[in-house]
C-alpha cells in the first residue's frame, strides 16, 4: 500500500492501518500516510486486521499473528503447495495475484507485467553501470566509439522493456525469443529479431500459432537458434536474460561455454537468477544475491530487480491491488465479498475455509 492507494482506501469507509516503516526504503514515511487518515501501528496490528495486504506470502511466524477467517492478498506464489496450505491450516482466505488470468480485463491487476516492466528497465540500467565503455557512438576529436553491442534474451514484458530502454541509450540491439510471433514488436522497438529460418512446413505452422497464441516450437527449429543465438551471445557487449516460467526452474539460455566465447569487459544481467536449476539463472554460472566475474565477463545475479526501483514498483504495485480489491470487497464497506462467478477472483484464489483451492 502506498499513500495514493491508503487515502483511496480511506475514502470508501475502510480503516486502514499501516505497519510502521513499511513504506520507509520505497520513499513512504509513516507520516504520509497518517497525513492521508491511515494509522501506524506495530506488525501485530496490521497483521492482525480482516484484510492483510502484502507483497510475498507470510511466514510461519507472521502467519501466527493473523486471525482465523482474515483474508490475505499479496504474491502468494501459487505453485507453493506447502505455502498454501499453511494458510489454509490457519483459516485464511488467501489470494495470489501472481494467478490472475492474461484478459483484457484483468491487466490492472497484473502484477507480474508491471514489476517485469521495472526488472527490464533497471537491468539495462545497471548493464550501463557495470559495463566500462559508451552504450551510445560517439565521434570526439579522439576518436569514435562504437556503440554497444546488446542482445536481449526474451522477449516478454521485461524483455520488451530492456529493449526500448537499451535503445533510448543509443545500443545497437539483437533480441531472442522462442516464439517467432514476436519479431514485429521487436523491430517496432528498434532492434533485429534473431531470426532463423523455417525449413519444414511443421515448423512454420507452429510459429504461427492458434488464435493469436504462439505454439511450443519443434526441436530441430529451437537446435538452430540456440546455434544463432550463441553466435550473437559470442560478439556482445551486453546480454540480458529474461526467461523465467512459472512454477518451473528457469530455462537454461547461457551455457558456460557461450560465457567463455564472450569478449573480456561483457556484461550479463540474469534476471532469472535464483530460480534457475541449482540456484543460478538463465546462465548456469550465475550466482544468486551476487556480481562475480567469470572469464572476466561480469555475470550480475541481483534477485529482485523491482526493489531496487522501490517507490514506482510500490507505486504500481499497490495500484495493481487496489483493482483487485474493487472485486473483493463489499460497497458497505463491512464485509469480504468473494463472488465465485468472476473469472479473475475465481483463478486468483488459492486458500479458503481451511482448504487450498488450487490443484
Amino acid at each position: 500500500m502506498t499513500p495514493e492507494t491508503a487515502k483511496k482506501l480511506k475514502a470508501q469507509g475502510h480503516t486502514v492501518r499501516v505497519q510502521s516503516g513499511a513504506g520507509t526504503r520505497a520513499s513512504a514515511p509513516d507520516e504520509a500516510y497518517q497525513a492521508v487518515g491511515a494509522e501506524i501501528t506495530d506488525a501485530a496490528g496490521a497483521l492482525g486486521c480482516d484484510l492483510v495486504l502484502k507483497v510475498r506470502t507470510p511466514s510461519p511466524a507472521e502467519i501466527t499473528l493473523m486471525k482465523r477467517g482474515a483474508a490475505v492478498v499479496g504474491m502468494l506464489d501459487p505453485f507453493d503447495r506447502a505455502g498454501l496450505e499453511r494458510l489454509a491450516a490457519a483459516g485464511l482466505t488467501g489470494f495470489a495475484l501472481e494467478a490472475a488470468p492474461r484478459t483484457t480485463r484483468a491487466q490492472s491487476m497484473d502484477v507480474l507485467s508491471s514489476q517485469a516492466n521495472i526488472a527490464g528497465y533497471k537491468a539495462v540500467v545497471m548493464a550501463a553501470d557495470r559495463y566500462q565503455k559508451f552504450f551510445p557512438m560517439l565521434m570526439t576529436a579522439a576518436g569514435t566509439v562504437k556503440a554497444a553491442r546488446v542482445v536481449i534474451l526474451g522477449v516478454g514484458v521485461a524483455g520488451l522493456q530492456a529493449i526500448a530502454t537499451a535503445k533510448r541509450l543509443g545500443a545497437v540491439i539483437e533480441a531472442s525469443d522462442v516464439r517467432p510471433s514476436v519479431k514485429e514488436q521487436v523491430e517496432s522497438l528498434g532492434a533485429k529479431f534473431i531470426d532463423v529460418p523455417y525449413e519444414t512446413a511443421e515448423e512454420k505452422e507452429a510459429a504461427e500459432g492458434v488464435g493469436g497464441y504462439a505454439r511450443p516450437m519443434p526441436p530441430s527449429w529451437l537446435a538452430r537458434q540456440k546455434v544463432e543465438v550463441a553466435k550473437r551471445v559470442a560478439q556482445a557487449d551486453v546480454v540480458i536474460s529474461t526467461a523465467l516460467i512459472p512454477g518451473r526452474p528457469a530455462p537454461t539460455l547461457i551455457s558456460a561455454e557461450m560465457v567463455q566465447a564472450m569478449k573480456p569487459g561483457s556484461v550479463i544481467i540474469d534476471i532469472a537468477a535464483g530460480r534457475g536449476p541449482d540456484g543460478g539463472g538463465n546462465c548456469p554460472l550465475t550466482v544468486a544475491g551476487q556480481t562475480v566475474q567469470v572469464h572476466g565477463v561480469t555475470i550480475v545475479g541481483e534477485t529482485n530487480l523491482p526493489a531496487l526501483v522501490a517507490a514506482d514498483a510500490s507505486a504500481l504495485y499497490a495500484r495493481n491491488v487496489l483493482d483487485f480489491l474493487k472485486l473483493v470487497l463489499a460497497k458497505d464497506a463491512t464485509a469480504l465479498n468473494v463472488p465465485m462467478d468472476d473469472d479473475i477472483v475465481v483463478a486468483c484464489l488459492v486458500a479458503r475455509d481451511g482448504q487450498v483451492t488450487r490443484s
